[in-house]
């Protein structure tokens, strides 16, 4: 497999404080690697070092095989972003805006321009916004108009930094979608955020950051594989204690955890002692639960809302 992203003791510091803290990244070809951390844990500075925006204290930056900053101007054209919300002109149309992104970069003839703008366009959702100027533009709409430019060069890798600021639950809906249909066309996705819901419908690899340290590296399934237990949801869990002797491990209201793999060998032995069941599962920690547990943190850190 194909590395995409590598660093290797890759620190930033300002003054005496450091925000990135020795962090090694690996993201492979075909990932959808989700770059979790509660505000201010050094995302958002890491993504800026990975682009070359800001220059490291120490450590190593490679980037679709090169090493940065130095080989920016071979690799960058291969790369789409959106970093820290999108900058636009705001007397310009979002056509406008692109076209000048498309012309100031190496996205292919100025012949096919008009229609990679309007592709990109089309892509968001933002088709038919016509010569409306950017700054009459809601904040959603710019978050769109954003992730087109990112979108232009049909890009190897997408590196963006938190996507669905500022859009509704339907926006966010229709930029998953969008990641995922450009990830089954081959694109490298690595997305920046603090929200797990987020991260945990759409991600492959998870790397979580905690007060500039990389906390937790692996893939998503691994993180999240069955525990070895089965969940029972009943309405008499000391039947439940009874016909299984000792098998029990916990007891939340109606939810009982039970020692065992076998969901259908729970329920044949429940059914046969006649103790009413109204679902079965197999036990999984929950994102939210492995994150918290790596970093070490009470749950305001990282947003776990649903």
């Amino acid at each position: 497999m194909t590395t995409v992203i590598a660093t290797s003791g890759l620190v930033k510091r300002y003054g005496r404080v450091r925000a990135v803290d020795g962090i090694d990244l690996g993201v492979q070809q075909g990932d959808i690697y989700g770059f979790l951390g509660a505000n201010g844990s050094g995302k958002t500075t890491t993504v800026r070092m990975l682009l070359g925006l800001v220059l490291p204290t120490s450590g190593e930056i490679e980037l679709l095989g090169e090493r940065m900053p130095r080989a920016g101007r071979r690799v960058l054209h291969r790369v789409g972003a959106l970093i820290e919300g999108p900058a636009h002109y705001g007397h310009l149309s979002g056509r406008e805006n692109l076209s000048l992104l498309d012309a100031s970069g190496r996205g292919g003839s100025w012949r096919t321009r008009s229609r990679r703008v309007a592709a990109a366009l089309e892509q968001v959702g933002l088709g038919g916004v016509g010569r409306r100027p950017v700054k009459a533009y809601s904040m959603g709409m710019r978050q769109r108009l954003g992730l087109a430019g990112a979108l232009l060069r049909r890009p190897e890798l997408l590196v963006l930094d938190e996507p669905t600021n500022g859009l509704d639950p339907q926006g966010i809906s229709e930029v998953r979608e969008l990641l995922l249909d450009l990830h089954r066309d081959g694109t490298t996705v690595f997305l920046s955020s603090h929200l797990l819901a987020e991260v945990e419908q759409l991600c492959t690899r998870v790397g979580v950051l905690d007060r500039g340290r990389l906390v937790l590296q692996d893939r998503l399934a691994t993180l999240t594989a069955p525990t070895g237990s089965t969940v029972v949801h009943t309405s008499d869990p000391d039947r439940v204690r009874a016909a299984l002797d000792g098998r029990v491990t916990s007891v939340e209201g109606e939810r009982v955890i039970v020692r065992g793999d076998d969901p259908a060998e729970v329920n044949a032995r429940l059914v046969a002692a006649g103790v009413p069941v109204h679902g079965l599962a197999l036990e999984r920690p929950s994102l939210e639960a492995v994150v918290l547990a790596a970093a070490g943190a009470s749950p305001d850190r990282v947003d776990v809302r649903r």
